[in-house]
């Protein structure tokens, strides 16, 4: 079945799920009604594109036909126009409908737990890990998504030796898988008298939130152990213990949770970043045994390939993926993140366009 014959199918299917949502009995059953809605909004932006792509193969048709029967010079001077803006137009439109037809991550539309570890640099390397989880903070409060701390490890000094938070909002691991790896600092740290530049590491993983039906965790390979919190929270986190350590026999993962005052949140909070870790561990598992993937995706894929460069001296960005430097290093800080991951994503696209032609 070639591209076409594919789209032809998107645009009969898109047209049964019309007919389907207007239909009582579906509109009763609120999870099949729910089922079919995402499953035409995952499909309009294909149909629209394909429509847009069917209109301009008509102008050219149109302007082809213009040109062979016509006499009069101006309007033969303006079918020419309309062809050549209907061809660029229409080749610019077929890229876009491969890019839609790649086959998409099943991953993609899950909220996310980050963990952001400080590497090699000591204080440094927890100060710039506290960064991170800033600047990820103020891109997700841009994108209107909710974060939630599951667990923060501090240092004295504002830095920050681990971090595990759940990001909540639409297609949040379709953004933020491109952050996994190892970034890296330069600069002078404050107490550098000399002046020297210090190069300091974090690890940011990003992890799809999984649910029981992705991973199954056996009672029996659990200990759950609960005790008191500790440090800021106020009194009433203090006082009762309300925090919760969750211990996996098979894997020796332990997790620990004490950000809320309820004991059961924060039990919620711990299985869910057991269940993430676990699926992560599943995922990585997959990623190793296909090496062919990896020509397409941008990187290795490997959770210790240095991803960013973050030069404080020359307020220099590098993501070294890609080969994109950018001289806005304040405004990425701050969370303006967008314009690298927009280009990471492009890139992952094209490797991946580029893998399906050699396939073909």
């Amino acid at each position: 079945m070639d591209m076409f014959d594919k789209l032809e199918d998107i645009v009969n299917r898109y047209e049964d799920i019309t007919a389907e949502l207007s239909n009582p009995d579906v509109v009763n059953d609120q999870n099949k009604f729910k089922m079919l809605m995402k499953e035409q909004n995952n499909i309009v932006p294909i149909v629209t594109a394909f429509t847009e792509y069917k209109s301009c193969k008509q102008n050219i048709e149109d302007s082809l036909t213009m040109l062979s029967e016509e006499s009069d010079a101006e309007l033969l001077e303006l079918a020419k126009e309309e062809l050549n803006d209907s061809k660029k137009k229409m080749e610019t439109l077929e890229n876009e409908l491969k890019i839609l037809l790649l086959p998409k991550d099943p991953n993609d539309d899950k909220d996310i737990i980050v963990e952001i570890r400080a590497g090699a640099g000591g204080d440094e390397a927890a100060l710039f890990a506290a960064e991170l989880f800033r600047m990820y903070t103020h891109y997700a409060e841009s994108k209107r998504w909710k974060i939630e701390v599951v667990n923060a490890d501090e240092t004295g000094i504002g830095g920050m030796k681990e971090i595990e938070f759940m990001v909540k909002g639409q297609g949040a691991y379709s953004v933020m898988k491109y952050e996994s790896g190892v970034h890296r600092v330069q600069r002078v740290p404050e107490t550098e008298s000399g002046g020297r530049i210090h190069t300091s590491t974090a690890s940011v993983a990003v992890m799809p939130e999984a649910e029981d039906v992705d991973i199954q965790i056996n009672d029996k390979d659990i200990r759950i152990d609960v005790m008191r919190a500790s440090g800021n929270g106020g009194q009433c986190v203090n006082t009762t213990d309300s925090a919760v350590r969750l211990t996996h026999y098979p894997t020796g993962i332990v997790i620990y949770s004490q950000t809320e005052k309820s004991q059961i949140q924060n039990k919620e909070k711990a299985f869910a970043l057991l269940r993430a870790k676990l699926y992560d561990m599943e995922m990585q598992k997959a990623h190793d045994a296909e090496a062919d993937a990896r020509k397409s995706q941008i990187g290795t894929g490997d959770r210790s390939e240095k991803i960013r460069t973050y030069n404080f001296p020359q307020g220099r960005v590098t993501d070294h993926r890609i080969g994109l430097t950018l001289y806005k290093l304040d405004k990425i800080m701050g969370g303006d993140i967008q314009e690298i991951i927009d280009a990471c994503i492009a890139a992952d696209q094209a490797a991946k366009l580029s893998s399906m032609n050699e396939e073909a």
